[in-house]
């Protein structure tokens, strides 16, 4: 199993921020990524949609990839699924991910703190007990953000690429209005949490609004160490030296554009159109 890839999904092109973070912290791994664009996005269907969309997609990687452990790059996802997929397969190393609260807490100064994310992944239960847990240690602000995760996706390429730009950055002015006051003064927000893998690739953007030093805090590197953490555990991280380029060493597949995952893939992790595939059979 050691040699077997680490599979990843999400509901698009947001888990590639998870992917980035897994190929610097596993520079030895191999990789296989499904992005689930043919049914994206993910935050605003149904949790019963989530879970039968998480359930066949990891065992599609298992059957047809043979992969050694499932990171599911998808806040919405990994509320609706986590505990089932692991009821399926508790022989498989999983590793969700959640709006990084606990490490935003740590970092804040003002102990006051945005948070942004898809409406399924703020109306889950699984977040309303990560909250209702944090309550005393911080103020939280929490904004569903409709919309952005797709205008995101759309961005990347394409004949809509201009007007989702814009529909981003307009998206996120509208949203980041209504939650107040950010900055390091008392009362400001001086962290946001960005509870949606999409919203990585919106950095420039929220930069720009916010200012220099209101921290932008994500959860691509804890899920990456976490990841390391259980393939030591269970004896399985690959030995051997690193193949001579990511390319060699990551499969991206997609039931979606391919030419969106491509240009998602070559703008975010440099990555040649080769890695890119569609996917040959639906799932």
């Amino acid at each position: 199993m050691t040699e077997s890839p680490i599979g990843v999904f999400d509901s698009g092109i947001g888990g590639l921020s998870v992917l980035q973070a897994l190929q610097s912290e596993l520079p030895a791994e191999h990789f296989v990524y499904w992005a689930d664009s043919g049914h994206a996005p993910y935050g605003e269907k149904g949790d019963v949609f989530v879970r039968q969309r998480s359930l066949a997609i990891g065992r599609y990687l298992i059957e047809q990839h043979h992969i050694k452990a499932l990171v599911v790059a998808c806040n919405t996802a990994t509320a609706a699924a986590i505990h089932e997929l692991r009821a399926q397969h508790p022989h498989l190393p999983l590793i969700g991910v959640e709006p990084a609260l606990k490490p935003a807490i740590a970092l804040s100064q003002t102990q006051r703190i945005g948070v942004i994310g898809t409406q399924g992944t703020l109306s889950s239960e699984k977040f309303r007990r990560l909250l209702g847990s944090l309550q005393d240690q911080a103020e939280f602000v929490v904004q569903p953000c409709q919309g952005l995760a797709l205008a995101i996706e759309q961005s990347t390429h394409a004949p809509s690429a201009a007007q989702a730009h814009e529909k981003v950055r307009q998206l996120l002015q509208d949203y980041t209005r209504q939650m107040g006051r950010f900055g390091t003064a008392p009362g400001d927000m001086d962290t946001l949490v960005l509870g949606c893998t999409h919203y990585v690739f919106a950095h420039q953007p929220l930069r720009d609004l916010l200012g220099p030093d209101v921290l932008l805090v994500s959860t691509g590197e804890p899920v990456a160490r976490q990841t390391r953490r259980l393939l030591e555990a269970a004896g399985q991280l690959r030995s051997g030296p690193a193949p001579l380029s990511v390319s060699a060493r990551t499969q991206l597949l997609t039931n979606g554009e391919l030419s969106a995952l491509q240009a998602a893939a070559q703008r975010w992790l440099h990555l040649p159109h080769s890695t890119c595939h569609k996917a040959e059979r639906q799932i």
